[in-house]
């Protein structure tokens, strides 16, 4: 069975249709075919985080975007230490 996909305006509509109607998550879940975990997580990921909740395929939070950017900066000096370390190895034994 395939995980099913839904796009950020599928699970916004169902997030006001709990908290603006006041629809309650059990109904609103069985109205819309989803299970009700699913549907309170939702709910809490827009309380949270309204403007940036749902990111969607290939976008990612302001916070994740930095912790990307970190990684691949920490990555790139760690391969410039090691080349700095092998070069230093190098030019010690060609002095002895």
């Amino acid at each position: 069975m395939q995980r099913r996909k839904f796009r950020r305006e599928f699970r916004l509509e169902a997030v006001r249709l709990v908290k603006d109607r006041g629809v309650a998550v059990a109904q609103a879940a069985r109205d819309l075919d989803l299970h009700e975990n699913v549907l309170r997580k939702w709910v809490r990921e827009a309380e949270s985080d309204p403007q940036h909740a749902f990111p969607g395929h290939g976008q990612m939070k302001p916070e994740q975007l930095e912790i990307d950017r970190l990684r691949k900066e920490v990555a790139k000096l760690k391969a410039e230490r090691d080349i700095l370390k092998k070069a230093a190895a190098y030019f010690a034994r060609e002095v002895t």
